[in-house]
């Protein structure tokens, strides 16, 4: 498995524009045939490319693991019908206030963590429960409650923002059971998923992803 640098739609903020776990990737409509090409080279898996929401925002909107794919509220049918031609795994939609699940949430296979304004949603909280089929606990990353837009979990690690505290640390070891690190993309952003397309195939980053960058991801996620 190897780190490639990669930018989707003339940006490097890939993982605002698209999302992956083990099996799927998910990208974002009217993207050229040869980017889809290149991503199911290094993440594998299937891949459906869909707009959420009517929107290019993939990975801001959505969340998954390799169990489930959770949506929100406004997705289409279609949307979610593009999703379910190529995958088997628990598709749904959210009904919650908080549409920007991608940025709320941070999930692998063995757990995942939300913050404690999504936890108080009893309804919503169960059913993306049941679609990832992990725990949730609550969670903050550098204090700040939007822990999917803080970091990138897979089933190898969790790289995370760099103000990441002590307990905050422990509680990712805790609920992803994989080392956890912290560490920037795109040359200094803090915002870890934001340049960050990982699973346990591949990894893709921002093409202004500095080396030393590179090598924490390296170690963390491409081991």
């Amino acid at each position: 498995m190897t780190v490639h640098a990669f930018d989707l739609m003339g940006s490097p903020n890939i993982g605002v524009y698209a999302l992956t776990n083990n099996t799927l990737t998910i990208l974002p409509a009217e993207i050229p045939s040869r980017q889809v090409e290149r991503v199911k080279d290094s993440l594998r898996g299937e891949i459906a490319v869909t707009s959420v929401g009517e929107t290019k925002l993939v990975g801001v909107l959505a969340a998954a693991n390799s169990n489930g794919i959770i949506l929100p509220h406004f997705a289409s049918d279609e949307e979610v019908e593009a999703i379910k031609r190529v995958w088997s795994g628990n598709t749904a939609r959210i009904q919650s206030k908080r549409t920007a699940l991608g940025n709320l949430i941070l999930a692998n296979d063995y757990g995942a963590i939300a913050p404690e304004s999504l936890m108080r949603e009893k309804a919503a909280l169960k059913k993306i429960r049941d679609v990832l089929d992990v725990e949730i606990v609550s969670g903050e990353i550098a204090g700040l409650p939007y822990v999917g837009s803080l970091a990138t979990a897979t089933n190898k690690g969790v790289l995370a923002h760099p103000m990441l505290t002590k307990s905050e640390r422990q509680v990712l070891r805790d609920v992803f059971q994989v080392p956890v690190d912290v560490g920037t993309i795109n040359g200094g952003i803090p915002l870890v998923s934001s340049g960050v397309l990982a699973n346990e195939h591949g990894v893709l980053i921002g093409s202004p992803t500095t080396g030393p960058e590179i090598m924490i991801i390296t170690n963390l996620l491409d081991s």
